[in-house]
């Protein structure tokens, strides 16, 4: 009965908000969303430390027949399992926070209700899609979260921007779900059954099988993987699927916490992990999402050194986060990849909130450029983020203890380098250049933030939003000073200041440690001990190399940001290229503009253009509405009233009636 309240308390919340919107009012709806969620997350901890603490068995639980059609019989049923218990416990405490943090920073908002139950549908699906037993309920979750992150994204569907982004987010995730559903139809194919511990017990069978694939004979699992990991890419925000994920930013802020944090990015990573058993029969499957992964990682972390939206750079910080997860799946080490989708969740949903806590007050200013000085004004969100900073960071000392990062992008970077392959000393090099980058624009968020002299003089945002009088008009400040957020949004920056600062050490054993992993991971992702025992016997200098790479980036963000504050722009104009390069995150957004936007849009007005008005409308219904209006104009001229036009009319009309009577005859 736990795990079905865990799940459809959300669900039901949504419903009665949703439908009852107004009608209930703002208070009611968002109590009874945030009350399910929070019931939800109660739940769900005790069955992750049960799972932590001693070594349960995977539990099934069916809840109704779903589908039967010939060799397609499938149930739907919850599954909880270690990967499911881990799931549960991200998704319901981001989300339950998330939804008592949105009560201070939507409070303004006129549509409340449907606001909440956006995200308590949205973690429904989340969580449907984390206890899947079979492939098409993962399948209904993954769409779900894709739909309501639509909902979210395009929340204020006033704002053109926030409807773009929402398209975006939609169309770019169909392309990869196009792979996901031709990987589930082949699974299906080749095994039979789309019932997840059905195939993976027959996975090893398959490996060296062959299958023909758009006429060509190839390896049966790296087909499957590949088309699988597609759709984690789209979800995932990886390399050439990542364009959509920037432009979310544009939905409320607690949005981009509750999908960037632990919900719908992780959900590629997650699929990619519970189906460990498949990848692990394809040697070019793990190396392409190594790769990928490490592309991805260094992509994103590039083009957030140059951000100067707040949001924009932790979007990308997110990206680059993904990144790791990816490639640490690649190289074998799926525990460590979902240690770090734990360790990332509360980070990330810390420094989403906190920037949301910035943004709210300096009046919805989001460019870092008129922030400066705010650790005096905002002192509770200033160390919130500092926490999140030196967990994303990866601040520690090896052998002792350190924030949640440390551990587990650690282990991700060691684990890379212990695995001995080629893909894997590639995303080794990677992962440590990004974990400097990653340290230069999360110190240099930090600085322009709450370092310096105060900036917001400059903003005419701010200055517009506020009401001059006679009192403030010789402020330095322009009238406007910052505010701490409310209670609301507070208490939710110190839980998660706490989740980033002990997470890694609390549960670091659990997840990668060679004997309590194997025990705690058992039955549930494909665990290589000696991987896990390879990491903690790697040389010094790699144990050192993030933690060396980490002091770098400050010390470059403290030279640049802290010091010498002309040296950015310098640095800019002696390397505009460059600059201009990372600044157009990559050119992919031209580029995909130009190969596949605008031939689309050329198709799709020669098709309305020429074929649906010149072709169709023109010689079907417009064209019949013409022969009958000019007919009727004809006509219209006999019905004019006189005798002799009528009988006029007659005679023709039996004269003409006579000929063909006469003509037929003689034929």
């Amino acid at each position: 009965m736990t795990i079905q309240l865990i799940v459809f308390l959300p669900l039901l919340a949504a419903i009665v908000a949703g439908f009852g919107n107004r009608m209930i009012g703002n208070v009611p709806a968002k109590f009874i969303t945030t009350a399910a969620l929070f019931v939800s997350c109660a739940l769900s901890w005790p069955i992750f430390i049960d799972y932590v603490m001693l070594s349960r068995a995977a539990e099934v639980v069916p809840l109704l027949t779903w589908v039967q059609s010939g060799d397609l019989v499938f149930d739907w049923t919850l599954r909880v399992d270690t990967l499911t218990a881990v799931m549960l416990v991200v998704v319901t405490t981001v989300s339950a926070l998330v939804h008592l943090y949105s009560w201070g920073y939507m409070d303004e908002d006129p549509d409340q209700p449907r606001f909440f139950a956006y995200l308590s549908l949205f973690t429904f699906a989340m969580l449907m899609l984390v206890t899947a037993d079979n492939l098409v309920q993962m399948f209904f979750g993954w769409e779900g979260v894709g739909l309501v992150s639509y909902l979210l994204i395009g929340f204020w569907f006033k704002k053109p921007s926030a409807n773009a982004a929402a398209i975006k987010a939609f169309v770019v995730n169909r392309v990869g779900d196009l792979g996901f559903m031709l990987g589930i139809f082949g699974t299906f194919l080749v095994f039979g059954t789309v019932s997840i511990p059905e195939i993976l017990e027959a996975a090893p069978e398959m490996a060296g099988s062959s299958i023909t694939f758009a006429g060509m004979r190839l390896d049966t699992m790296t087909i499957l993987c590949l088309l699988l990991f597609i759709g984690a890419m789209g979800k995932s925000a990886q390399l050439g699927l990542h364009t959509w994920l920037p432009d979310a930013m544009e939905g409320p802020t607690p949005v981009s916490a509750l999908i960037h944090a632990a919900t719908m990015v992780t959900a590629g990573v997650f699929m990619v992990c519970r189906l460990s058993p498949m990848f692990e029969t394809s040697d070019v499957a793990l190396t392409v999402v190594t790769v990928v992964g490490a592309a991805t990682a260094i992509f994103a972390a590039t083009v957030g050194l140059v951000q100067t939206d707040i949001k924009r750079v932790i979007a990308y910080s997110t990206c680059s986060q993904l990144g790791y997860m990816f490639f640490a799946a690649g190289v074998g080490a799926y525990s460590a990849a979902m240690f770090h989708l734990f360790t990332h969740a509360f980070f990330k949903a810390l420094l989403f909130l906190g920037a949301g806590s910035v943004i709210h007050a300096m009046h919805h200013e989001q460019d870092m450029r008129y922030y400066g000085g705010l650790r005096k004004e905002i002192p509770l969100t200033f160390w919130a983020m500092m926490m999140g900073t030196l967990a994303i960071t990866g601040v520690g000392i090896v052998g002792l203890a350190g924030f949640a990062g440390f551990y587990s992008k650690d282990a991700i970077i060691e684990a890379a380098f212990a695995s001995g392959t080629g893909a894997g000393q590639f995303a080794f090099a990677i992962g440590v250049l990004s974990a400097c980058l990653t340290s230069f624009y999360s110190w240099r968020l930090m600085f322009l933030t709450f370092w310096g002299t105060p900036r917001w003089i400059q903003s005419e945002h701010i200055q517009h939003s506020v009401h001059k009088t006679p009192e403030t008009a010789e402020d330095s400040t322009g009238g406007y000073h910052p505010h701490e957020s409310p209670l609301s949004m507070l208490i939710p920056l110190g839980v998660l200041s706490l989740g980033s600062i002990a997470a890694g050490f609390l549960f670091h054993d659990a997840f990668i440690d060679a004997t309590e992993g194997a025990r705690f991971w058992a039955g549930s992702l494909a665990f290589d001990r000696h991987l896990m025992h390879a990491i903690h016997e790697v040389p010094m200098w790699v144990k050192l190399a993030s933690t060396v790479a980490m002091l770098t980036g400050l010390l470059v963000a403290y030279l640049m940001y802290f010091r010498g504050k002309d040296r950015p722009a310098r640095l800019a104009a002696t390397f505009l290229p460059v600059y201009k390069f990372f600044f157009n995150k990559w050119y992919f957004d031209e580029l995909y503009n130009l190969i596949f936007v605008r031939p689309a849009f050329w198709f799709g007005r020669l098709f309305w253009k020429t074929g649906d008005e010149g072709i169709i409308d023109r010689f079907g219904p417009n064209g019949v509405a013409a022969f009958i209006a000019s007919g009727s104009g004809i006509a219209k001229r006999f019905q004019n009233g006189y005798l002799y036009s009528y009988a006029l009319v007659m005679l023709m009309g039996l004269a003409a009636a006579v000929t063909w009577i006469i003509v037929r005859g003689a034929n």
